[in-house]
């Protein structure tokens, strides 16, 4: 049974315990906040020990893998801390805003003889991973375009603000906008180029841009805006022989030559309570990590370090 410890009780963090609590051969054994009151329902749904120190709680408890949830800031020296005690390490994205972070949680990692993934969550995403697999499989041929979009209100929800501190989250590039990169980068590689545009005002940010490849490109909405916006998600991507769509949760192919169709999508994750859509993919990223340590199997079958490489040089170009 792995002990698990969670580091930062916010609102991702409730997705990830939803997931901790059905994994047969894991046990969340200690949880760490600043803010004792945030941890009171979580204690209760898990048992486990709480801290309000960091430090505190590696020094006194036993823990075999460490989940971070903590603001995006702090996530490279919490994980080698934790790293350097021989722990095992799953990181909510991103791994850092500095480039050079990537490079020192692994080598970290790889000193120590522990595994470390970064949970970027749409490689896990069913809806997600089928587009993957007719690209893969060139099912409908080719692709000739795509279209992402990841939209929301402004968060105003995190603690002290903190994901509006561009120094601290990085704003909608790092918060929003890494999922679509992300996933073309796990699908595509590398993109040959990319013109980015950027519209900035009190208490939102929106960004625009179009990636291109050899012989296609995709353009990608990500936004905050000041209003109560309900979160939305989704893509469109024109193959030669279909047209892809995932809107609202529901994922249609439009084939050139037969009926259209839906593919049923993910469900079943607990309410996180942060406007996320409801699905497994959280699920199905943690049963992953933990695998990989209880098997001892690399975690870059789905998520590469030098992927992350790419992943935060293109977003710093944003900056």
């Amino acid at each position: 049974m792995f002990k698990v410890a969670i580091a930062g009780v916010g609102g991702i963090s409730k997705s990830h315990i939803a997931a901790w609590l059905k994994i047969p051969n894991a046990k969340i054994t200690a949880l760490c906040d600043v803010r004792p009151e945030q941890m009171k329902g979580p204690q209760e749904q898990t048992g486990a020990t709480t801290y309000v120190s960091f430090d505190e709680m590696l020094e006194r408890e036993q823990i075999d893998i460490l989940d971070i949830c903590l603001p995006t800031d702090l996530h490279a020296d919490y994980a080698i801390k934790a790293i350097e005690k021989g722990i095992n390490v799953l990181i909510e994205k991103p791994i850092s805003l500095k480039y050079e972070d990537v490079e020192r949680v692994y080598s970290a990692a790889e000193k120590h003889g522990v595994k470390v993934m970064v949970a970027q969550v749409l490689s896990f995403w069913r809806d997600y991973l089928y587009l993957k697999e007719l690209v893969d499989k060139r099912i409908y041929g080719r692709v000739l375009s795509g279209s992402m979009e990841r939209i929301g209100t402004t968060p105003g929800w995190s603690f002290e603000n903190w994901m509006t501190d561009e120094s601290r989250s990085g704003l909608v590039p790092f918060d929003l906008h890494i999922h679509d990169l992300d996933f073309l980068i796990y699908t595509f590689g590398e993109p040959k180029g990319s013109r980015k545009y950027r519209a900035r005002g009190e208490n939102q940010d929106y960004i625009h841009v179009v990636y291109e490849y050899d012989d296609f490109f995709v353009s990608a909405d990500s936004a905050w805006f000041n209003k109560d916006v309900p979160f939305q998600s989704g893509y469109r991507f024109q193959f030669e022989d279909a047209l892809v769509i995932f809107k609202e949760k529901r994922l249609k192919v439009i084939p050139k030559d037969g009926e259209s169709f839906f593919v049923t999508g993910d469900t079943g994750a607990a309410d996180s309570g942060i406007n996320l859509p409801a699905t497994n993919a959280f699920l199905n990223e943690i049963e992953y990590f933990v695998s990989c340590v209880a098997e001892d199997k690399p975690t870059t079958e789905k998520v590469k370090k030098e992927e992350l490489q790419i992943v935060l040089k293109t977003l710093l170009d944003f900056n």
